[in-house]
């Protein structure tokens, strides 16, 4: 059978996506390898009626309502390549199976490589986070860290600003901010440490002190991380869509990208943190531009063969 559409990525964006696509009757394979980003939190938040909820929990409740549509399939397992040829997609799985489909979705999204600091991974999720928009409520009024190795920090310090008045930024190492800039951001309260970071300190992920190479340790009970992002896909391909300045797909405002057929949505697009609601509107309207795009060729085709 030659599917209308083939979803890579089972996060918000491939969900919601599969969910349009199921609605519109579309034969639908999600592929989904239960690998998430946000895998080390324990609680997802900002999206309506579903604010503070279990990242597995969402996935089963999506899984749950998926499974209403026939027309929807899900597989779990990794797509191990993606070839084109004439005007269907080839898919094969790791176990090498292979599924044939007019479009395909890329929703695998980013996964972020965090700064070689010791025991960062054991705070990464529960007291540190990358993402103020989503974790900031929670470590509302605390004292605070950004840390951040290059000129995301002047923005990142600015944004979590919002949630407290006892901020710090840590640069662990690097001279990245000018002295008027220090200045500045110190006549808002918001002081600079260029030493370099030993190791974090706290029980449980939980964290309750820096450690710097200067023996001192600075009270801090959590903060705001910067990553470096890489897309997460992993299949080999023969598709030649481009990338853009930050590394995401690049595509229009309907989620196509320059390869005819492929289109790509949530955080695969957009390098760096993305709440749950952002990425499954994107998953919501690359299916619409994909159903579009199916209506359109059956109605060209019973047009030229009228």
């Amino acid at each position: 059978m030659i599917l209308d559409c083939a979803v890579i990525g089972g996060g918000p964006a491939g969900l919601n996506a599969t969910l349009v696509l199921g609605r519109s009757r579309r034969n639908t394979v999600l592929f989904d390898d239960n690998k998430p980003r946000n895998a080390v939190v324990s609680e997802s938040h900002g999206f309506i009626t579903r604010d503070g909820i279990d990242p597995q929990e969402f996935k089963r409740i999506a899984h749950e309502e998926l499974s209403k549509y026939s027309d929807v399939r899900i597989e779990k397992q990794r797509v191990h390549r993606i070839n084109k040829e004439n005007t269907l997609f080839q898919v094969e799985t790791e176990n090498g199976e292979v599924y044939r489909a007019k479009k395909i979705i890329i929703a695998t999204g980013f996964k972020e490589v965090l700064p070689d600091i010791p025991r960062v991974r054991e705070f990464y999720g529960k007291s540190l986070f990358s993402c103020p928009f989503c974790d900031g409520w929670e470590l509302r009024d605390r004292p605070l860290a950004v840390i951040a190795n290059d000129q995301r920090a002047l923005h990142m310090a600015k944004m979590v600003s919002n949630w407290t008045n006892d901020l710090i930024i840590f640069t662990n190492g690097n001279k990245i901010l000018s002295l008027e800039e220090q200045d500045w951001l110190k006549s808002y309260g918001i002081s600079i440490n260029e030493k370099k970071i030993v190791t974090f300190i706290g029980e449980e992920g939980i964290l309750n002190k820096i450690q710097l190479e200067d023996g001192t340790a600075v009270l801090r009970e959590g903060g705001f991380i910067t990553a470096e992002w890489k897309q997460a896909a992993s299949f080999d391909s023969t598709l030649k869509y481009s990338f853009n300045e930050h590394g995401g797909i690049e595509t229009d405002s309907w989620q196509r990208t320059n390869t005819e057929g492929v289109f790509a949505c949530g955080d695969t697009r957009i390098a760096g943190p993305s709440q749950l609601i952002v990425a499954a509107a994107e998953g919501s309207l690359a299916a619409m531009s994909v159903i579009a795009a199916l209506i359109e060729e059956k109605f060209n085709h019973d047009k030229q063969h009228a």
